[in-house]
């Protein structure tokens, strides 16, 4: 049995303010002095990031779909304990209390994680629109399944005193703070959601500020009070070495060598253009005896020195489309690279700087296929099939991602398909190239790290 103090900030919908109490309680508590760590639910990258300028470590995700629900435990674990045991952990719940994936009953829902992690829920409410009602909405969203423990309430938003005092008598439980109506520490929204922590300039100011806010209008000996009151998990911390060593068995694949001097290194996008990455990717990849080196598309002109594979994730280089572009030397090595076989992995983002133009700026040329924006969201939670044998994936193999753009890539797929989704061929592949929109988690398939690992290994021995 494992003791950590946490609580999960929820809501009863999207849009009342959940990030910004999540991402202040988290800087306030680590300005007193905690040791905090910030984890997500669902598969989003850009809050972590937040969370991460906050508590000065990784921020973490927790997702049943993506990785399982016998995992969200252990790797909440496993998040509160790297790269320090943390005091507290601050779970950031995702749209309402009980949405989840649609047709799912609540599956991969905020309430989902706290009820497979046991964690007490503080619920944040809007109150700027409503008085008395808000009592009714938290009554509801307190008692609809008694198998969540809603233990108190943050209302945000206040217009006055005198609001917020009417709001306040119409709720039994206890509330924990009022946050007065404040349009400065708003975060600033994009077609995909908010602005990443890497892009907006003053964040490190904004998250201190949040901190401010939450110290001056949160109980936070409160808020620590129900976090201690989280029961004990019964569960072991998520390792990516042991995870390392039983895919490599499996797979009979040669990633558990001896430590190598140099270590294979894998170049991983990094910059303003590609911040989508989840912390255990990069964990698996070192267990595997890799060394894993970032670099900015954007600025580096060439790949660091020794790559012997290369990771892109995701981000908005829509956005930074002029500075990848002028970066012609750094966009031909990474296409020659590509052609020679350098083992290479494209999520999103990814994808679009692999193809030849990205509405109609010329990208890497890596791949033949053309992107651009379009007026149509894609967002979905996909089980994802391989189609052949490739450098990530196994024909017939499921594995579960998520999809979240505004672009779309011409054609959708290559002669041979990184993926068939709802029986469609999407994304492109080889023995050693996978490309394609989809984000998938590797702490829930930890044989796409051994495979990627493996081929970097290889590469690096051919020399």
């Amino acid at each position: 049995m494992v003791t950590l103090p946490r609580i999960v900030v929820a809501a009863p919908a999207t849009g009342q303010g959940k990030t910004t109490v999540a991402t202040g309680l988290m800087a306030a508590l680590v300005a007193a002095g905690h040791v905090v760590s910030g984890h997500k639910v669902g598969p989003d990258y850009i809050d972590p990031g937040y969370h991460a300028l906050a508590c000065g470590r990784p921020g973490r995700n927790l997702d049943p779909h993506l990785v399982g629900e016998s995992l969200v435990a252990p790797l909440l674990l496993h998040g509160a304990a790297v790269p320090a045991p943390a005091d507290v952990a601050v779970i950031e719940g995702v749209m309402g209390l009980y949405d989840g994936r649609i047709g799912g009953d609540g599956f991969s829902s905020t309430a989902h994680v706290a009820r497979l992690t046991r964690t007490p829920v503080v619920l944040v409410v809007d109150i700027s629109r409503s008085s008395r009602s808000i009592g009714a909405v938290v009554h509801g969203m307190a008692t609809w399944d008694p198998t969540i423990e809603v233990a108190g309430v943050i209302l945000n938003q206040a217009g006055s005193q005198r609001h917020a005092d009417e709001v306040r008598s119409s709720i039994s439980l206890p509330v924990l703070g009022v946050i007065p109506r404040n349009p400065d520490i708003a975060t600033p929204s994009r077609h995909l959601g908010l602005v990443t922590a890497a892009e907006r300039g003053e964040s490190e100011a904004v998250v201190a500020r949040l901190a401010e806010v939450m110290t001056e209008h949160v109980d936070l000996d409160a808020v620590l009070e129900i976090a201690r009151s989280a029961p004990a998990l019964d569960a072991t911390a998520w390792s990516p070495s042991e995870q390392v060593r039983r895919v490599a068995g499996e797979e009979r694949v040669g990633v558990s060598r001896r430590p190598e001097t140099p270590r294979p290194v894998i170049a991983v996008a990094a910059g303003r253009a590609f911040t989508f990455h989840y912390a255990e990717t990069t964990e698996l990849l070192e267990a595997a005896g890799c060394e894993v080196v970032p670099f900015d598309p954007a600025v580096d002109a060439r790949l660091p020195d020794g790559t012997a594979g290369l990771y892109l994730g995701g981000g908005f280089p829509e956005v930074h489309a002029t500075d990848l572009t002028d970066n012609l030397a750094l966009r031909m090595e990474i296409r020659e690279a590509v052609a020679d076989g350098l083992p290479t992995v494209a999520e999103c983002a990814g994808l679009l700087y692999l193809c030849r133009t990205l509405d109609g700026v010329p990208m890497a040329g890596a791949i033949e296929a053309d992107a651009a924006m379009n007026a149509r969201l894609t967002l979905r939670y996909p089980v994802a099939e391989g189609v052949a044998d490739t450098l990530l994936t196994r024909a017939g193999e499921q594995v579960t991602g998520h999809e979240f753009h505004r672009t779309q890539v011409a054609p959708t797929a290559g002669s041979v398909a990184g993926w068939a989704i709802d029986g469609h061929a999407v994304g492109f592949a080889s023995e050693t190239l996978h490309a394609s929109y989809l984000h998938t988690h590797w702490a829930g398939h930890p044989q796409l790290a051994a495979r990627f690992a493996a081929a970097v290994h290889e590469r690096h021995h051919r020399g």
